[in-house]
């Protein structure tokens, strides 16, 4: 892991860093904090490891509850310029689009595409992360990714024994099934009822497939892109339960 710039804002220590030629960032407790937990963030398509969303929450992870999260762009995002297969599969994507035809099965194949390549890509920055003294090589691991987040992290999650908990959600579909009864970590899943990308029962079909003992549903009103805010902190107080809240309060 080579760390490459450091700032500091609200409290919050960022450094970005490449694991091999893959960028990520990142965020910690101020420095002299002992060990704590790590969050893992996958970003949703089309955006990247700064994306406002993941900054958002990984800042809310840090200042409230003492986590380290990372983040790195996935294959084709970011600072990670594309190949000619990325350029041909964006480039049916949006046709597809401008036609008004259905995208879920190129969605599909596309997310299928990016895990292949993004899975033992996170597997070698967790490696990288855990040698960090302030995350240790015994630290607890979560996974927050919704949208194409999920469609990188379920499989992820299902051969990842590191990862002991996961928040996945708005996405569904047969591909992630057999990967997900692979699964039996606490998930909190969450589905956006008027969702006008994603057939419902196709999320709810997924949410059954996970393996879970423990597994919570949020289903809330609203289409695709119209997350309660208020998820952020639940999928905070999540991770909290169980991965361990970390003592913020000054010394």
């Amino acid at each position: 892991m080579n760390f490459t710039a450091e700032t500091s804002l609200n409290g919050v220590i960022e450094r970005d860093f490449t694991v091999g030629e893959v960028p990520g960032v990142l965020f910690s407790p101020p420095s002299g904090s002992g060990p704590a937990p790590l969050v893992l963030m996958a970003h949703s398509g089309g955006q990247h490891k700064r994306a406002p969303g993941i900054v958002g929450r990984a800042h809310h992870f840090v200042t409230g509850y003492g986590f380290h999260a990372a983040a790195i762009d996935a294959p084709g995002h970011g600072d990670r310029p594309r190949t000619t297969e990325d350029e041909q599969r964006i480039a049916v994507l949006r046709r597809a689009q401008a036609a008004g035809e259905p995208i879920g099965p190129i969605i599909v194949e596309l997310h299928t595409y990016l895990a292949e390549r993004a899975v033992p890509e996170w597997q070698v920055t967790l490696d990288a992360l855990r040698e960090l003294p302030q995350i240790g090589a015994d630290g607890r691991v979560g996974f927050w990714g919704i949208m194409q987040g999920t469609g990188i992290g379920v499989p992820l999650t299902a051969v990842e024994p590191r990862i002991i908990a996961a928040v996945f959600g708005c996405l569904g579909h047969e591909s992630l099934l057999e990967a997900a009864a692979q699964i039996t970590v606490p998930i909190e899943f969450l589905l956006q009822w008027d969702d006008e990308l994603l057939d419902r029962r196709s999320g709810l079909a997924l949410f059954d497939a996970f393996a879970s003992k423990e597994k919570t549903l949020h289903a809330n009103a609203g289409g695709h892109f119209e997350v309660p805010r208020f998820e952020v902190d639940s999928a905070a107080q999540f991770f909290a339960r169980h991965l361990g809240q970390v003592d913020t309060s000054p010394a």
